[in-house]
């Protein structure tokens, strides 16, 4: 996502007009990522095998490398294949005479959770049926990647583009990790305290997190073509709606999807739609402002927000959504709970008092 913003907004500054100048943008830009992935994939897997291990107590070293190697695998061949189909997609849109900060982010979003949820499952599967056979070649995987790292971080630092994105996009993309790691905590007690409520959880974080990322590209270019022009005006008014999210089909489309295909577990009812809905409707509007005030913080405190926004506003969506949809979920509980009880009432003060 931060590399659809980035070269969105390159599109828009003219710096991809010459072949030259695509070729630069495209290399840099792909080993940036590729050094990025390699470390959040690792300091990821290495996250999640604590997590594993601190309520157990229990350490199983090939697990430990399987999930190392899955996660670095994952991130390395994840990104270069959506890293290529950025470019592919910002230059399409520029040929069409189309604003790449539109179709750009939301494409990465929506393609980069089912891309690597099913790279990595795949990979994993693989080595799994090889752990016992072959435990070597797990390690021989996370040797290669960790070798191949400082080759990309070479190159992106030899490239005028990303040089200076490689020497301060890092607490960007660690710290969303570690924010969205919290997100997933809280997910995971929801979802034992809620059934169904997972498959509604894709829904609010993938909206939000699509419009927010749209937001952060377009000011973030406004931003960037105003230095250009050599205007120094106060940004900017919001040019997103929350309530153009609350009245989009969007939300009602995937809802009214779930509860056909019984996903959810959830009566689609009146009450649910609204209580589900001003969930949705508050998270946006609390992303959208974050959004303004942490992009133009970010511009004047020296900061490119293409490569340092996306990331926190990304696991910002994470953390609001989650907790958002359990409160609405518990208040839809209790609601029906209260119905119910009041209709058993209701009933046996129809059967006492009937003749």
């Amino acid at each position: 996502m931060t590399l659809a913003s980035r070269l969105s907004t390159h599109a828009n500054l003219g710096h991809m007009d010459t072949q030259k100048q695509q070729w630069t943008l495209i290399i840099g830009n792909l080993a940036l990522i590729q050094c990025q992935s390699m470390v959040v994939g690792l300091l990821a897997s290495l996250a999640a095998v604590i997590f594993g291990w601190i309520p157990e107590a229990h350490f199983n070293i090939h697990h430990g490398l399987l999930l190392c190697a899955s996660a670095l695998v994952t991130a390395s061949v994840a990104s270069f294949l959506l890293g290529l189909v950025m470019v592919a997609v910002i230059l399409l849109s520029k040929r069409m005479n189309i604003n790449p900060d539109n179709v750009a982010t939301p494409i990465a979003a929506s393609l980069g959770d089912l891309t690597t949820l099913a790279l990595l499952s795949w990979v994993a599967s693989l080595l799994y049926r090889s752990i016992d056979n072959q435990p070597w070649i797990a390690t021989i995987m996370i040797v290669c990647c960790l070798l191949a790292t400082p080759v990309w971080g070479y190159i992106a630092a030899k490239n005028p583009f990303t040089k200076e994105v490689l020497n301060y996009g890092w607490s960007p993309v660690i710290s969303a990790m570690l924010i969205s790691s919290i997100g997933g905590l809280m997910l995971n007690f929801t979802i034992s305290n809620y059934k169904g409520i997972a498959v509604f959880q894709l829904v609010i974080n993938g909206v939000g997190e699509n419009l927010i990322a749209v937001q952060e590209s377009r000011i973030s270019t406004s931003l960037h073509l105003e230095q250009h022009n050599g205007k120094v005006e106060k940004p900017l008014k919001i040019c997103i709606s929350p309530i153009d999210e609350f009245s989009s089909p969007v939300t009602y489309i995937f809802s009214y999807t779930i509860s056909y295909l019984r996903a959810g577990q959830t009566s689609f009812t009146a009450t649910f739609i609204v209580v589900y809905l001003l969930a949705t409707l508050l998270q946006v509007i609390l992303l959208l402002y974050l959004a303004q005030l942490m992009v133009v913080w970010m511009w004047s405190r020296g900061m490119d927000p293409d490569s340092s926004a996306i990331p926190y506003l990304t696991a910002a969506g994470d953390l609001l959504g989650t907790p958002l949809l359990g409160i609405a979920f518990k208040f839809f509980t209790k609601l029906v709970i209260k119905i119910q009880i009041s209709e058993i009432n209701r009933q046996v003060t129809s059967l006492i008092f009937s003749p």
